[in-house]
């Protein structure tokens, strides 16, 4: 029997090898996008419009948590926490063996602390966390987003990143 993982999903780019590796690793994935951190408004709706269509193709099965858009973290360790604390509750909940982030794909994210972060998360909520370094393939999943036509952001959704970076990402998803 497949083991099941939640997959918090941050945007439908990144979402796109991950998803084949997990499935190809043997895993039965569902998404999970919860992404109050994305600003502004009009840019979450690409993001979730992007993700509605990239499932429809792959037929991927995605739970899409409305959030307050209006939410604003100040820095990475409180974003990727709530994010990873929501899925890890709500895969415990719904019976998932593990959850993961497709976050884990970005070579301009922090990998030790998205770690270590799941994995405190895992043990207080009582579920594994997946970690799994799937950077040597985002160059694979920037294709599969051009080949879908998909929407490719140029920040990482917080308003930080956009002051920070002038709204461009040093490369786009």
């Amino acid at each position: 029997m497949k083991k099941k993982v939640l997959l918090h999903t941050c945007c439908a780019p990144c979402t796109t090898q991950v998803h084949v590796n997990l499935v190809c690793a043997g895993y039965a994935a569902a998404g999970f996008f919860y992404n109050p951190n994305i600003f502004p408004e009009k840019e979450y709706y690409e993001r979730k419009s992007a993700m509605e269509r990239y499932c429809s193709i792959v037929e991927l099965p995605m739970i899409y948590i409305e959030n307050d858009l209006d939410h604003k973290s100040g820095n990475c360790n409180f974003c990727y926490k709530m994010r990873l604390e929501k899925t890890a509750h709500f895969a415990k909940s719904r019976g998932f063996d593990c959850f993961t982030t497709t976050l884990l794909i970005s070579p301009y994210q922090k990998h030790d602390l998205i770690k270590s972060i799941g994995n405190d998360i895992a043990k207080v909520v009582g579920i594994d966390f997946l970690y799994l370094d799937f950077r040597p393939d985002y160059y694979k999943g920037r294709d599969l987003a051009r080949m879908y036509n998909l929407y490719r952001q140029k920040h990482c959704g917080c308003s930080v990143s956009i002051k920070t970076k002038g709204g461009k990402n040093e490369s786009p998803a």
